[in-house]
C-alpha cells in the first residue's frame, strides 16, 4: 500500500477508537477497516466528501452499514473466498476437540497432580463415525466442513437459505432440510457457518436450541450473535446440550465469565477467534484489498463489491 498510495497505518494493530475512526474517514479516500471496526451511520455520516471506498480486510461485512455508505456514494468492498479453508480447518478441529475431550486431556498432563495412567472407563468421549453433522448455512464454509467431516465418516445434512446444486448434495451425500427446527432435534453435532445478517441475528435462538438433543454438540466459527449465547450457556449449565466449540461469541472480546466457569469444568471448548489466523490468508486478504482499490480507482468494478441487496 505504501508503494501506491499515501498511507496511514495502524503500525501496532491496536483496535481503533471512535474518535480515530472520525479522523479516518474525515480526511482519507479510502478507509481499511476491520471486522472489529464499527462503520455504522453516524460514522459514515461524519466521512468526508473525499471518501469514496471502504474496502474491508474481512470476508464478512456486518460491521459497515452498507446501506449508508451506498447512500452516501461510497462503495464497499471485502475479501471473500481466501479464509474458506482456514475456517473450515478450525470447524473441524472443534468438532473433533468437543465430543473427544481433547483440551481436557490436555490439561491434566499440565496441571500438577500426577496422571495416574490409563483406564478403561476414564475421559470417555463420542465417537465421530456414523454421527449426523448438521451444517447451517452450506456456503463456501459450510461446503469444506463438509468435504472434512464426510472424510471423517460423519453423516453431511445442511440447512440454507436455498438449495445447493444436485452435484453438490451427490459429492457430499448431503440431506437437504427445508425446517431447521427438524434438523436441530435429530442431529448428534450442530455447525454454524452462516454469515451474520439482519436475519441471521439469535437464528439459534432459545426455543431453537431447546430442540436439540441432550447429547448433541454446537460448534460456532460464524459470528457469535447468529447464537443466543446467554441461552446457551443456561442450556449447557443444566445438561440439555452435551457440550460446545466457540471460537466467536455474542459480545467479543468480551467473555461471559459463566462460559469460561464451563470451561474450566470441560462443557466447553472456547478459542479466541482464530478461524481464520493464518499467515497464508492474511496475505491473501491483504492483496485481495489492494486488487479492490486498484480496481475502483482504475474505473472498473471492484471484484468483491458489497450491494446492499446481499444484505
Amino acid at each position: 500500500m505504501r508503494e501506491l498510495f499515501e498511507t496511514d497505518l495502524n503500525i501496532d494493530d491496536h483496535p481503533m477508537s471512535s474518535a480515530e475512526l472520525v479522523d479516518a474517514v474525515g480526511k482519507a479516500d479510502v478507509l481499511v477497516p476491520t471486522v472489529t471496526d464499527r462503520i455504522d451511520a453516524s460514522l459514515i455520516a461524519a466521512a468526508g466528501p473525499q471518501l469514496k471506498l471502504i474496502a474491508s480486510f474481512s470476508n464478512g461485512f456486518d460491521h459497515i452499514d452498507v446501506e449508508s455508505a451506498s447512500a452516501r456514494g461510497i462503495a464497499v468492498t471485502n475479501t471473500p473466498g481466501v479464509l474458506t479453508q482456514d475456517t473450515a480447518d478450525m470447524t473441524m478441529a472443534l468438532i473433533l476437540a468437543v465430543p473427544r475431550r481433547l483440551v481436557e486431556g490436555a490439561r491434566v498432563l499440565s496441571r500438577d497432580a500426577d496422571w495416574a495412567g490409563w483406564t478403561p472407563t476414564w475421559m470417555l468421549g463420542r465417537r465421530l463415525g456414523g454421527k449426523r453433522l448438521g451444517i447451517v448455512g452450506m456456503g463456501r464454509i459450510g461446503q469444506a466442513v463438509a468435504r472434512r467431516a464426510k472424510a471423517f465418516g460423519l453423516s453431511i445434512h445442511y440447512h440454507n437459505r436455498h438449495r445447493v446444486s444436485a452435484a453438490i448434495e451427490n459429492e457430499l451425500e448431503a440431506t437437504y432440510w427445508d425446517s431447521l427446527d427438524q434438523m436441530l432435534a435429530r442431529m448428534d453435532i450442530i455447525s454454524v457457518n452462516c454469515p451474520r445478517t439482519p436475519g441471521t441475528y439469535h437464528l439459534l435462538s432459545e426455543r431453537r436450541l431447546k430442540l436439540m438433543r441432550p447429547e448433541a454438540y454446537l460448534v460456532n466459527t460464524s459470528r457469535g450473535e447468529v447464537i443466543d449465547e446467554s441461552a446457551l450457556i443456561r442450556l449447557l449449565d443444566s445438561g440439555a446440550i452435551a457440550g460446545a466449540g466457540l471460537d466467536v461469541f455474542e459480545h467479543e472480546p468480551m467473555i461471559s465469565p459463566k462460559l469460561l466457569r464451563l470451561a474450566e469444568n470441560g462443557r466447553v471448548v472456547l478459542l479466541p477467534h482464530m478461524g481464520s489466523a493464518t499467515i497464508e490468508g492474511r496475505l491473501e486478504m491483504g492483496e485481495k484489498v489492494l486488487i479492490n482499490i486498484r480496481a475502483f480507482f482504475d474505473g472498473h468494478r471492484p471484484p468483491d463489491r458489497v450491494l446492499p441487496s446481499m444484505l
